[in-house]
């Protein structure tokens, strides 16, 4: 089964599907792993936004309603399945991590900070690192500045390109050069010094702008799929990609499948209901305007003919679909045989004047209707869209729960459909800060108790799950803060410090540490 001849056949190229509803997408990739199966030993390759995104999506596909099981899928976060596929093709002169990666580059900057901040060009950063005794700030900040190079290098590559040739400007979105304003010139003379400083470790691999160029000209060049690139990726969930990222998937798509599944709130073309659409305007987008819109509006009429939420909140969106148009070929993937053959998949939310509060406000942005002129009036029974003020994060997840449980009891009284805790996702916007918090109020609730909710955590960081690494965070922070009672009993509990007898001698302790963690120890605590 390993032979290419005896491998179902698939149709090579990019597909981009549109549709206002997750659901509706999701039901179209069940469909398509059932009508084009891949050999029992394949793997499917999905892009997905974040580990949210993908465990949503396994649990819809092994819904029995829909596939029944979910095996044989690889969920990948795009830019890490980018990285391998420049290795794939370039061979192994590309490292498994480059060098001006965020990591490492943190440590450069980090280490360079303290000599360039001396140059008069640099007096901004000087300023912010004043009075930077115990150089805290300083890792802040280079933190920080390798994290903003870390996105040029993915969405303004050009830009890099520009600096490193020595020419301190910005490119638009035509490509025209502009003058790079005074007070962020040191930011391409810092790119500058992060180059030389790299010596003779500044190669065509160092940076991931670099790299991509090679890619676009090295792939050109192959007739035959290399070794490590899956026949079919499907994207899913993603809100946007980056150029490259997209031009990197256009060069795959002659040598395998690739579907795009975008999930679009309007069903009509709207880039440019947002400023700056001068340079915006594509010569070819798969939406047409909206009855009655036209390119010649001015911004005002744009937006009387708009809904506002969409022109304050769609300018990501608006960007990634704007680019899709660019390598959306809808000729070619047309006849694949979509469902009721159609890549166009909007659904309306209600009838014209009913719906609740929520799916009136989904359908006028699936119109693209402005805000109207009457008020709508409606039900005050209507639950469909509800604010809460919290003082903290404690009390919002307090109300969360709440919320859910009342959710839970509603749907089951009402002899409907069942509500389970697996319908559910909660988004936040750092779950790092959430985390303790959802496990006081969801985890304080024992299993046999009829409020308690299963659930679990994605997307979080090692920093805050791992006890050996909260405990060495713990000591190395001693020196700056106060050692309460709570925290020190708290150590107690990590097992690499817990004695027999429960009691911990001094003499103990800090035999039981590395020697850089005891000096800190007894100066810090000790006296």
């Amino acid at each position: 089964m390993t032979e290419t001849s005896r491998l179902t056949p698939l149709d090579s190229g990019i597909a981009v599907i549109h549709s206002n509803q997750l659901e509706t997408l999701r039901d179209v990739v069940e469909y398509w792993l059932k009508q084009h199966p891949l050999s029992p030993l394949e793997n499917d390759v999905f892009l997905v936004q974040s580990n949210g995104m993908g465990q949503w999506l396994k649990q819809s596909l092994a819904q029995n309603n829909a596939l029944g099981i979910a095996a044989a899928i690889d969920m990948k976060l795009p830019s890490l399945f980018i990285w391998s596929i420049y290795r794939a093709v370039m061979g192994q002169q590309i490292p498994k991590e480059q060098l001006l990666a965020k990591a490492p580059l943190t440590w450069r900057l980090y280490r360079l900070l303290p000599t360039l901040i001396t140059r008069p060009e640099f007096e901004t950063l000087a300023t912010f690192l004043a009075d930077d005794k115990n150089s805290r700030k300083r890792y802040q900040l280079a933190e920080q500045l390798a994290d903003l190079f870390d996105q040029y290098q993915v969405y303004r590559s050009d830009w890099l390109t520009d600096w490193a040739n020595g020419d301190d400007a910005l490119r638009n979105a035509l490509g025209q050069m502009l003058v790079l304003p005074e007070q962020q010139h040191w930011q391409a003379t810092l790119w500058r010094a992060v180059l030389t400083d790299l010596g003779a470790d500044y190669t065509s691999s160092a940076s991931r702008a670099s790299v991509h160029a090679q890619f676009m000209v090295n792939i050109d060049k192959l007739e035959q799929p290399p070794a490590g690139i899956p026949r079919r990726i499907i994207l899913f969930g993603l809100s946007s990609l980056p150029q490259q990222s997209l031009e990197v998937l256009a060069k795959l798509g002659k040598f395998c499948q690739i579907v795009l599944f975008v999930h679009n709130p309007c069903q009509h073309y709207w880039a440019d209901i947002i400023e700056d659409k001068e340079l915006l305007k594509a010569e070819r987008h798969r939406q047409a305007y909206k009855a009655g819109m036209t390119a010649s509006l001015t911004e005002d009429e744009l937006h009387l003919h708009a809904q506002p939420l969409l022109a304050a909140w769609g300018k990501q969106g608006r960007d990634y679909i704007r680019l899709l148009d660019q390598f959306d070929e809808t000729q070619a993937y047309a006849n694949w045989h979509w469902p009721d053959n159609k890549i166009d998949l909007f659904k309306d939310y209600c009838e014209p004047g009913q719906g609740t509060l929520l799916q009136q406000l989904q359908q006028s942005i699936l119109d693209l209707e402005p805000i109207p002129t009457d008020p709508i009036e409606l039900s005050k029974a209507d639950q469909s869209l509800v604010f809460h003020i919290a003082h903290s994060p404690q009390r919002e997840v307090e109300i969360l729960h709440d919320q859910l449980l009342d959710r839970f009891n509603k749907a089951a009284q009402s002899g409907g459909e069942p509500l389970h805790p697996r319908d559910v996702i909660i988004m936040v916007p750092d779950i790092n800060k959430y985390a303790p918090h959802i496990r006081a109020v969801f985890g304080n609730v024992q299993p046999d108790d009829p409020r308690y909710i299963p659930y679990s955590l994605a997307d979080q960081q090692q920093r805050g799950q791992n006890p050996l690494l909260v405990a060495v965070e713990a000591l190395l922070n001693l020196p700056d803060s106060r050692f309460t009672v709570s925290e020190f009993l708290g150590l107690l509990e990590v097992p690499a410090l817990r004695q027999c007898n429960g009691q911990l001698k001094q003499d103990t302790f800090l035999s039981s540490l590395p020697i850089e963690f005891s000096l800190k120890f007894q100066r810090g605590l000790i006296a």
